[in-house]
């Protein structure tokens, strides 16, 4: 007896450690896929198409859960899109990623994706995400294709290896979220959606420079032509300072939104260049391009959940 039951507790043992392992290995895959679509860009990007569909309801003055249908298949349309463009990215990048220290547990560079499976990946979610969104205009459609190709062709397999203007250019595909999601409900894009898309277009040189200016030896290393690698700290400094300053007047062409947000979107303006104006005088330069990051991720999401909360009120 007390042997059949010491088999019996050796088998319950491994029957534990094997559902537990599967579990495990569950959680890897579930992981490394939302890698491969790189689900923090996903999600900043679909707040800002959310923002765009929401101003666009409330400004042709249509309810929101009586365009429900439109709003999920936005959301999900973009998300798609998104992610299927991230995962090209991720394809494309098959060669550079192993040179570089914080992407060297990517899926694809460990060959816990395979790069077709990752390339199948892309190809379907940006398929689908174009289909949901012809689904609410095919004006949205038509910008998700664009920004699609942007980031996909002209950025991952040419601006980003080739130019030190490719982050500008990368930017063009990373404004049109908000843009999708205002065509979704209306076609005709008023001038604050294309305030939008000017906020998110000038917000990404430094936001993303503050990044290559953290990572700058990596994409030394990768041979990626980003500013701070070809022009240096200083140049990189001075570009965000300019790039922040332009962001200034735009409020002012979003009085729709109200005098609050306006006040509010210059108080952000205001900080974030007194931020960049002393980086000149800053003696650690990755300490400081730490903090513009952080700040630039903060403004972003405060500006855009504060257009909602302004039209809710």
């Amino acid at each position: 007896m007390s042997n059949s039951r010491a088999l019996a507790d050796a088998d319950l043992k491994d029957s534990d450690t094997g559902l537990q392992d599967t579990a495990e290995q569950q959680v890897s895959v579930w992981k490394d896929f939302l890698s491969v679509i790189k689900i923090g860009i996903v999600n900043s990007n679909v707040i800002t198409a959310f923002t765009g569909i929401w101003l666009a309801l409330h400004f042709t003055g249509q309810g929101f859960l009586t365009n429900l249908d439109t709003v999920l298949l936005t959301i999900a349309g973009s998300a798609f899109v998104i992610a299927g463009s991230c995962a090209l990215n991720n394809f494309i990048d098959i060669d550079i990623d192993p040179l570089m220290e914080s992407k060297k547990e990517r899926p694809t560079v460990t060959g816990r994706f395979s790069p077709k499976v990752v390339l199948s990946l892309g190809i379907f979610f940006l398929a689908a995400g174009l289909i949901l969104l012809a689904f609410t205009t095919l004006t949205a459609a038509a910008i998700g294709a664009f920004g699609a190709f942007a980031y996909v062709v002209i950025y991952s397999m040419w601006a980003k290896r080739k130019l030190v203007s490719n982050t500008i250019i990368g930017s063009f595909s990373g404004a049109v979220p908000p843009l999708i999601g205002w065509a979704a409900v209306e076609p005709k894009l008023s001038v604050l959606a294309w305030m939008l898309f000017l906020v998110m277009f000038i917000w990404q040189p430094p936001h993303f420079y503050a990044l290559a200016m953290k990572r700058c030896e990596e994409y030394r290393a990768a041979g990626i032509p980003m500013l701070p690698v070809v022009k240096g700290f200083k140049a990189t400094k001075r570009s965000m300072m300019l790039w922040v300053a332009a962001l200034l007047p735009l409020p002012f062409f979003m009085m729709d939104l109200g005098y609050s947000f306006v006040i509010l979107a210059t108080i952000l303006n205001i900080g974030w260049l007194t931020l960049a104006i002393k980086g000149y005088r800053s003696k650690d330069d990755l300490k400081w391009a730490r903090i513009m990051f952080v700040y630039s991720l903060n403004y972003l999401t405060i500006l855009f959940v504060a257009m909602v909360i302004v039209t809710s009120l």
